[in-house]
């Protein structure tokens, strides 16, 4: 099974679990009186829109290169993972502003209703259901090297969270009594913070992507180690890189002896740019440009 179908199968799973929970807990809320509830289900309807999201872009990034995009279309998945930040930090903002009005009707002499058994059950079922998805969209993200389905793990696991601050109000509510309804309320303000700061990590990330930004020092110093591991190369220097989707590119100035034929050193740049490719995957784009020295003897053997 290819990689774009296999996150189309990923997607389409955690979909299916959406739809179920976003009609349940909606259902759940309005019967069970409760607004923790209802935002809870207004965000499993963000993990909804945001597998349509995915689904779309990821169809895109999967095309190949072509006249207008040079390096193929990876940045798309990556478009994908941003707009899934926004759509998750709409609902937390949403949840947010919701919770607060209560609050303050309840501030204000308000007796606020208190929520049903119903309500609670519904946060106890997401709360399994969505660590379930957690897991098993992580898990297959980190296996396709996936952004985008990465961060629709964690939109899975960020409305488990919601769930579990519904429950904690939910059920303080219904065992605290009527002096405790705006626990309810309370409990959706806390998970929509909580919301907020899993969003900005996501948008973090990705607008680092969109804007080129490198990669992580440690992969760099690898880059650099795999390249010195050839005898008869050295001073690797000029390093760039940068994510496209789910690959990587990088680009770099090696020197070696300025006697060795164009043949010699065509091969050893072939040979660098085939283990780069077998550590960061076959799609890796690797650039290598040549400087001449003359301090060392051409060699035509690999590294073991």
């Amino acid at each position: 099974m290819t990689r774009e179908r296999e996150i189309y199968k990923v997607t389409l799973v955690g979909s299916a679990g959406n739809v179920a929970l976003l009609t349940f807990k909606f259902i759940a809320g309005l019967l069970g009186h409760s607004s923790a509830m209802i935002a809870d289900a207004a965000h499993s309807l963000s993990d909804f829109l945001t597998d349509i999201v995915v689904l779309i872009f990821v169809h895109i990034s999967a095309k190949p290169q072509d006249e207008s995009h040079d390096y193929g279309h990876g940045k798309f998945e990556t478009i994908a993972s941003f707009l899934i930040g926004l759509a998750l930090m709409a609902a937390a903002t949403g949840i947010i502003v919701a919770g607060s009005t209560k609050l303050a009707a309840w501030c204000g002499g308000e007796q606020l209703q208190a929520p049903g058994m119903l309500a609670l059950w519904a946060a106890f079922i997401s709360i399994a259901i969505k660590e379930l998805l957690y897991h098993y969209t992580a898990h297959r993200g980190r296996a396709l090297d996936s952004q985008a389905v990465i961060a629709n793990a964690w939109h899975h696991r960020s409305d488990a969270f919601s769930s579990i601050g519904a429950a904690i109000g939910i059920g303080g509510a219904i065992l605290l009594g009527d002096r405790w309804t705006v626990l309810d309320p309370l409990a959706s303000i806390v998970v929509g913070a909580m919301l907020i700061k899993v969003s900005i990590d996501l948008l973090k990330t990705s607008v680092g992507e969109l804007t080129d930004s490198s990669l992580p020092a440690d992969t760099e110093e690898e880059i650099l180690q795999l390249i010195q591991s050839f005898p008869d190369v050295q001073q690797p220097h000029n390093l760039r890189t940068r994510r496209i989707g789910d690959r990587i590119a990088i680009e770099v100035h090696i020197r070696m002896d300025g006697d060795c034929s164009l043949y010699k050193a065509h091969e050893r740049a072939s040979a660098i740019e085939q283990k780069l490719k077998s550590r960061f995957g076959l799609q890796t784009h690797v650039t290598i440009h040549m400087e001449p020295v003359k301090e060392q003897q051409c060699l035509t053997s690999s590294p073991n």
